[in-house]
């Protein structure tokens, strides 16, 4: 039959062959998207127990040794080569012929499922491509996905159960030990074993229709059940933000608050300007105010947004952050005196909606911190579009143009004419051309560098920038080319995202809880938890749905906006916390935490974020989603 080549071994706990097994692998016809179901039958002849793994292997073809470097996608944990050889942080890096376990380097990785959003493997060449696909756990245990590339070729693989190899890695940038799970077959044992295979073209968009066609064969069977309504989930995180995380002196949103109020020590004295606290959670807060008729909201967010742009840098943007101690200062970046491109813009963007609110027109001081941030930015603009990773505080020099962090500035310039404040358009022409200049990652199906405290490493965050920018740049323009890059955007972001439920110990909370992770997104391959970040583009993810004719997007925003909407406590105490109190990180795998745990600190942006994605699905008319 036609199709990609797969073949199925089986390794004894220790990595050698057995001879003591029968194993065959038939593959059928090609369905949706090319996926063509994979049965693997595997029994035990032997007469005595082994432990052993069954190992379904598919080969990318068109790759030799001497080419270009294989790409590789593990949804939501490993892109192409991974970490950047600039990047300074230590996680899973790919390297031909390189072999460095203690510095996370080498040319063949293994990972558990449950670090994947979706359970697959892709690899490509400069010719095509190959895809394998399988649940998250089999009759066998917790599944595993593998890639490797040598002299032999490069390859993609399934393991049942799953190896962790050359290394496991927990979060901490400290090399863990590997990990091998195994299951001992009794003499006359056998299991049948489901997969899927794809042959894909040398395009690396061509993971968007697997994991499309995955989803919708997975999503009826992965129920999620919201704790609150829409309208519920704004009310209570508008009474968060302010009963947990304002602070009227100065005029602060306070980055964390401890879930248990009994102890010192966990309440973060600072604000970012944007990101973790600051500007976009104001707006937020200030949006709810006016809808709901709340005027302490309304004050609260007023006060911040005061506070934020009552001084600038010397360098003429906002500053970094803001400690209770020392008062305003850098981002967190190590390079000394460096302002984060994408936190700045990202304050920039909400400062900007927050001049089309009620209290833009009696807030001048709002309008001049706007325009100088936006005048400033487009000042440092490199001829080719690119507006700098990092920005010296007192100098104003771009210390570096690395990554694509300043992605977030595109939106900023193109609200910017929505406001009124772009005359002879010089913002919308900036904008363009830096929507030009990051296109590249887009198309590369690999972005990186948003988050300032992860260096620069690809990220679900990168995503969210993306499609806030592409989906600006085509409302202000209407051009077919920056719909296009706002939905190859949505798709990359959308690989983060969770196609499935895990199961969950029910001694640990999120067992307990039931929390359904299905819609949640992994933050980064660098840095894996669950987050709520996406739900800073439910808007844009609704108009590109609309501008599509797709409800796709629609789907998988209102899917994220329903996973999190779990775990909001309704009442003092409820999850060892208090009513309107959100947490950051929900642990899903092996890293950081156990599984099931969850981080026992409320984050000002996790209780914002989730404002917002109320407030704009609301706006949106999705009340009832």
């Amino acid at each position: 039959m036609a199709g990609p080549h797969v073949e199925v071994v089986v390794e004894t706990a220790d990595g050698g062959s057995s001879d003591g097994f029968e194993a065959s692998v038939a593959v059928a016809e090609p369905g949706t998207a090319g996926l063509r179901p994979v049965t693997v039958t595997v029994r035990h002849t032997g007469a005595e127990p082994v432990a052993a793994s069954v190992r379904l292997s598919a080969v990318v073809a068109g790759w030799s040794p001497g080419g270009q470097d294989p790409w590789w996608l593990i949804p939501g944990a490993f892109y192409g080569e991974n970490r950047p050889a600039e990047c300074e942080r230590t996680f899973p890096r790919f390297a031909l012929g390189a072999v460095d376990p203690e510095a996370m380097v080498s040319p063949a990785w293994e990972l558990r499922a449950d670090r994947a959003a979706t359970p697959a493997v892709f690899g490509w060449s400069e010719t095509g491509g190959v895809a394998l696909v399988a649940p998250e756990s089999s009759p066998l245990g917790m599944t595993g996905l593998g890639l490797a590339a040598d002299e032999a070729g490069a390859r993609v693989h399934l393991r049942f159960p799953f190896s962790e190899h050359p290394v496991s890695y927990d979060g901490s940038q400290v090399a863990a030990p590997a990990e091998q799970a195994s299951h001992t077959w009794q003499p006359g044992e056998s299991h049948e074993l489901t997969a899927w295979v794809a042959e894909l073209d040398a395009d690396r968009h061509g993971y968007a229709g697997v994991l499309r066609a995955v989803h919708g064969r997975w999503a009826g069977e992965a129920p999620i059940e919201p704790w609150v309504s829409i309208p519920e989930a704004a009310h209570i995180a508008a009474e968060g933000l302010v009963r947990w995380h304002y602070d009227p002196d100065p005029g602060v949103l306070l980055e964390t608050m401890g879930f248990d109020r009994g102890i010192g020590g966990t309440d973060r004295q600072a604000m970012h300007i944007g990101w973790i606290s600051g500007i976009p959670w104001a707006q937020a807060l200030l949006g709810y105010g006016y809808r709901a008729g709340d005027a302490a909201a309304v004050g609260a967010a007023e006060r911040v947004i005061d506070f934020c742009t009552a001084e600038l840098a010397p360098c003429g943007t906002f500053w970094g952050t803001w400690y209770r101690a020392s008062g305003w200062a850098q981002s967190w970046s190590p390079v000394k005196g460096a302002l984060h491109a994408r936190t700045l813009g990202e304050a920039a963007l909400f400062l900007v909606r927050a001049l089309g609110s009620p209290s833009g027109a009696s807030h001048p001081q709002w309008r001049a911190a706007a325009v100088g941030n936006l005048d400033v930015m487009t000042g440092r603009q490199r001829a080719d579009g690119n507006l700098g990773t990092l920005h010296h505080m007192q100098t104003g020099q771009v210390m570096s143009w690395s990554g694509a962090a300043g992605l977030t500035w595109v939106a900023a310039l193109c609200e910017a004419g929505e406001q009124g404040l772009d005359e002879g358009g010089r913002y919308l022409a900036a904008a363009e051309r830096a929507g030009e200049y990051y296109a590249q990652f887009v198309e590369a199906e690999f972005l990186y560098g948003a988050p300032e405290d992860v260096d620069l490493a690809p990220s679900s965050e990168d995503g969210y920038a993306a499609v806030l920018a592409y989906v600006a740049l085509h409302r202000r323009t209407g051009e077919g080319r920056w719909l296009d890059l706002a939905r190859r955007a949505a798709d990359w972001l959308l690989t983060f995202r969770y196609t499935y439920n895990t199961a969950f110990d029910p001694r640990t909370p999120l067992g307990m809880y039931g929390f359904a992770r299905r819609g949640a997104d992994n933050a980064s391959p660098s840095n894996p938890h669950l987050h709520a970040y996406g739900l800073v583009c439910t808007a844009e993810m609704l108009q590109l749905a609309e501008a599509l004719g797709d409800s796709y997007y629609a789907e998988r925003a209102l899917e994220h906006l329903a996973c999190f909407r779990q775990c909001v406590p309704r009442v003092d105490g409820e999850m060892n916390a208090y009513r309107g109190m959100i947490t950051e990180r929900y642990y899903q795998t092996a890293a950081f935490q156990p599984k099931g745990m969850i981080l026992g600190l409320s984050h000002a942006w996790c209780v914002g974020v989730l404002l917002l994605g109320a407030e704009q699905a609301l706006g949106a008319g999705h009340a009832d989603a």
